[in-house]
């Protein structure tokens, strides 16, 4: 690979480093890959406090900052986390909470309320505040708290619970083998999420470190990684990381279009002193309704796959490795767009649908038209997805250009 462009020309030899270090570690601090799409989604969007100071800490490079990373063993921590997502969606109406509904009703059992794959929806956008807390590879915990209400998210040993105290409802399912492999492929911590936004560091990409900050109170570096291609819409991540123990603090990704951070991911408060064990203990409350998960229902992918919702090169799956069937990568670096095609399913138009669906798909999409044909460009601030007519759909974080432009030369 290609160095990275930095002042002290650190390589990307340390990303492959990075990525084989994280594989070595025994010790996980979120929950199990059963149950990880919560936690991938909130410590992934976390804001942290405001800097309060640039501390001086001795100079160090991209290099020695990658490998601190790299070397970082934190195994046991608690803490509080606050996540705030700004895709730039439009207001749904109460669209959103029909959507969960029908999306926690395709999953198993009966779509309990407590099942971590109904909250997804409700992290997409706005801010919420978290409580987490681990200890080794067995043992986490990650608590979202709502107006007068919270719902948790608990590992411990071979049993994984989910409880919303709203719906006094519980989800139960147990750690399985293959959560192992799933829990190397996604991202569920800062530290996660920087090492994937750093997989995509070759000649694409500008890394360096940026200064220092102050991040739940401890002394940080500032590791700035920026994308060179114009196509992206990102504009740069950047990554707190404690001058101590080498963990990511905080995670931010900005748009390249500028304003506010799509992604701001960060602890307000944290502590490496290890848990009372009494912190993962769980019994279902008297008069909770239980729902049993099967975990060995929970897909497995085969071996060096990678995740298609991660940044840059590297990030989407190869063909044959997982997503969905026909899976193609075009191009490489910051600018690779997924393509595969449903068989001629298009999108409708709002007026053929009607009704809130049709003014939602209406708000989300933009009309396009090229060589390939016609089709509908449905966007965010960081992703965007072209689907043609004729069902064809490539999706990347690129520009609605970019995409055309993709689809004009795949015809």
């Amino acid at each position: 690979m290609a160095p990275y462009e930095s002042d002290d020309n650190a390589t990307a030899a340390d990303a492959e480093e990075l990525r084989s270090a994280r594989r070595r570690k025994a010790a996980r601090y979120v929950v199990p890959a059963t149950v990880v799409g919560i936690a991938a989604a909130t410590i992934g969007l976390v804001p942290a406090l405001a800097d309060s100071g640039d501390p001086d800490l001795p100079k160090i490079s991209a290099q020695e900052l990658i490998e601190k990373i790299a070397a970082s063993d934190v195994q046991q921590l608690s803490g509080t986390v606050k996540i705030t997502t700004d895709l730039g969606l439009p207001d749904l109406g109460g669209l959103e909470s029909s959507l969960g509904s029908a999306a926690g009703s395709s999953g198993s059992g009966d779509g309990s309320s407590a099942d971590p794959s109904t909250k997804l929806t409700e992290l997409a956008s706005g801010t919420h505040t978290l409580r987490v807390a681990a200890d080794g590879e067995n043992r986490q915990k990650v608590s979202l708290l709502e107006n007068a209400a919270e719902y948790s998210l608990i590992h411990n040993g071979k049993d994984v619970w989910g409880y919303d105290s709203k719906s006094n409802s519980v989800f139960h399912t147990t750690a399985s083998e293959s959560d192992g492999k799933q829990k190397e492929e996604l991202p569920a911590t800062p530290k996660d999420l920087a090492e994937e936004a750093l997989k995509a560091a070759d000649k694409t990409t500008s890394v360096t470190v940026d200064g220092t900050a102050q991040v739940a109170g401890r002394d940080a570096y500032r590791l700035v990684i920026k994308p060179k291609d114009e196509g992206s819409t990102v504009g740069q991540i950047t990554v707190a990381v404690d001058s101590k123990t080498g963990l990511p603090l905080k995670f931010t990704l900005t748009p390249a279009s500028g304003g506010s951070a799509v992604v701001d991911a960060g602890f307000t408060q944290v502590s490496f002193a290890k848990p009372a064990a009494s912190t993962f203990d769980f019994t279902p409350p008297k008069g909770a309704k239980v729902e049993e998960g099967d975990a060995a229902k929970a897909p497995e992918r085969s071996e060096g796959s990678e995740r298609s919702e991660g940044f840059g090169k590297g990030s989407a799956p190869e063909p044959g490795t997982g997503g969905p069937e026909g899976l193609n990568v075009i191009g490489d670096g910051w600018d690779s767009i997924a393509t595969f095609d449903t068989g001629g399913q298009g999108v409708p138009s709002g007026s053929e649908v009607g009704g809130d669906v049709g003014g939602f798909l209406d708000s989300l999409g933009d009309k396009v038209s090229g060589t390939f044909g016609e089709g509908t460009v449905f966007k965010t601030r960081l992703i965007n997805a072209l689907i043609t007519d004729d069902g064809k759909v490539y999706v990347g974080a690129v520009t609605k250009d970019a995409l055309v432009k993709a689809a004009d030369a795949a015809k």
